[in-house]
């Protein structure tokens, strides 16, 4: 499959993925609506783009029906990772919004991916730990999670539903056209490029708070026990690469570690990369989502050979210098 076509390209995953895809050969095209996602992510080192904008990227809002018709005819796969996601205040203040435009982004996509069933050789749909139950990430003794436990459903959030929705409608066009999909369930992913905004998720928003302290307080949103299975988004694209090869009707496959670092960890971790004398406070007003969650990624090691490599120390360094080096720029 050498014309590769990515929703969402524009944003951390997807540019790293295009950038990944075309240095191994592919014509990648990029679908963003450009909401988190920069056009200067699609940017090598040198400032230039990986991909020409003028013929390969298009700025469209997939929540249109069929905005992405003619360009799911013209590739050989789709790797769908556009979606409405942010940080937790933003997820849990806007869940009718975000609930509804995730299942019109996801149905679009799939639909136009149904007409080109004749010439598409494969769909791979992007999906979220968040759509596990609640009643597996209500407790902080953690069991890691397996693909057989996701039903019965109950997701604790919008977007979780949302996001399951769209799993269960791409096993639905590979049941009823053929086309061979992949559905890859990805836990909490950080990395660069990223949004480290009012929007941004926990890790770039601790982040921004250590660089900008004291002029910003470094408050952290709940108690600090509440735990995630962190991953890079490097391990991430190794895993979407793999999948690519080896992932095809295999079910669901989740991408995580089997290691839950709670959120007070993480402001630790960040502090002392920061080198600052940082007093960390608590809100315990904010919500914190699932109580703590980590994977049992055994079914991705035995059928796409992939485990994390990336460490949270190695990975957290590198996030803290990027992101440091936007605000200094920022503001000259």
């Amino acid at each position: 499959m050498n014309k590769i076509l990515v929703t969402g390209g524009a944003g951390m995953i997807g540019s790293n993925l295009v950038k990944r895809l075309v240095k191994e050969g592919k014509e990648v095209f990029v679908v963003d609506n450009l909401w988190r996602g920069k056009l200067a992510y699609l940017n090598d080192d040198k400032g230039e783009p990986v991909i020409p904008l003028n013929t390969h990227f298009f700025e469209c809002d997939l929540s249109v029906a069929n905005s992405c018709d003619d360009l799911a005819s013209k590739v050989e796969c789709i790797i769908h990772l556009a979606d409405i996601v942010a940080g937790i205040s933003y997820v849990f203040n806007n869940q009718g919004d975000l609930f509804r435009q995730n299942l019109l982004i996801n149905s679009n996509v799939i639909t136009s991916a149904r007409k080109a069933k004749d010439t598409l050789k494969g769909f791979l749909y992007v999906g979220t730990a968040c759509s596990f139950p609640l009643t597996r990430q209500n407790s902080l003794d953690v069991i890691p999670l397996k693909e057989s436990e996701l039903y019965p459903a109950m997701p604790e959030s919008a977007y979780g539903w949302s996001k399951l929705m769209g799993q269960y409608e791409t096993e639905l066009l590979e049941k009823e056209t053929g086309i061979p999909t992949c559905v890859l369930m990805f836990h909490n992913i950080y990395g660069t490029p990223c949004d480290f905004g009012e929007r941004s998720q926990v890790i770039p928003a601790l982040i921004r708070k250590a660089i900008n302290y004291p002029k910003e307080e470094f408050i952290v949103w709940g108690s600090g026990t509440q735990g995630r299975a962190f991953i890079h988004v490097d391990d991430i694209i190794n895993a979407l690469c793999l999948a690519l090869e080896k992932g095809w009707s295999q079910g669901v496959i989740q991408i995580g570690p089997s290691v839950c670092t709670s959120i007070k960890e993480i402001a630790e971790l960040v502090v002392g990369i920061s080198g600052k004398e940082i007093s960390i406070q608590y809100d315990l007003t904010k919500p914190e989502g699932d109580k703590a969650r980590a994977a049992d990624y055994s079914k991705a090691k035995q059928i796409l050979g992939w485990e994390p490599k990336v460490t949270l120390r190695e990975g957290l360094r590198q996030q803290y210098d990027w992101i440091a080096k936007e605000i200094v720029e920022s503001t000259l």
